[in-house]
């Protein structure tokens, strides 16, 4: 079954994303990567053993890719209204070792297969069509690693660690229903609330923070 690999703060800029961190967290996290393949690239934090966390955004220096980056990032606008609007975290993944599988299973839910490489290896990433987020970010986004684990810095361990992952939305009972249909480990705990809204409780070396 699919499992929870990382949560996704997805930012109009690295620079507003980074600061949110530091004001929610009380942490400055190192540059991950660039994703030469989408144009993106992000700051990473380990979240204990299980999962991670990732600070997103476009890569302004980078070539745009021919085809729509993933995570709702090339709707600028919308990006903006969801981050000024105070959810920015907005998307999570899951890991799975039987992609085809998964992505048949739920035909329409995680969006169109693709194949990425990154220096030796490469991995399977479903995106929709227009690169929005998946189900408008109330479903993760899937991917196969192939076996691999992820491959995080040292400098990404800074002693958090995961405790709760929330996900208000009018209809909890529905989507419930449809975690419970996915059968993802790690998936948030959902309650009632006016609109999408994720939440991640998490422990950290000055104390347990809570970040939006």
């Amino acid at each position: 079954m699919p499992r929870l690999d990382h949560l996704s703060v997805i930012a109009p800029s690295l620079v507003e994303g980074i600061s949110h961190l530091r004001e929610c967290l009380g942490l400055d996290i190192p540059f991950g990567r660039k994703h030469i393949h989408m144009g993106t690239h992000n700051h990473l934090l380990r979240l204990g053993e299980a999962a991670y966390l990732e600070v997103i955004a476009i890569d302004e220096e980078a070539p745009p890719p021919a085809h729509p980056r993933w995570f709702g990032l090339d709707d600028r606008a919308a990006v903006r209204r969801a981050w000024d609007g105070g959810r920015r975290l907005r998307g999570w993944v899951a890991s799975t070792d039987h992609f085809a599988r998964d992505l048949a299973r739920h035909p329409g839910v995680f969006g169109e297969p693709r194949e990425f490489h990154a220096g030796a290896s490469s991995y399977f990433f479903a995106v929709p069509v227009d690169g929005s987020l998946p189900m408008g970010g109330v479903v993760p986004s899937l991917i196969d690693r192939k076996g691999a684990r992820p491959t995080l810095a040292p400098q990404t361990e800074r002693g958090c660690e995961l405790l709760a992952f929330t996900l208000e939305h009018p209809d909890p009972a529905g989507i419930t229903r449809l975690y419970e249909a996915l059968d993802i480990p790690g998936a948030p705990a959902v309650k009632h609330g006016e609109a999408l809204r994720y939440t991640a409780t998490i422990r950290t070396p000055s104390g347990i923070r809570i970040l939006t």
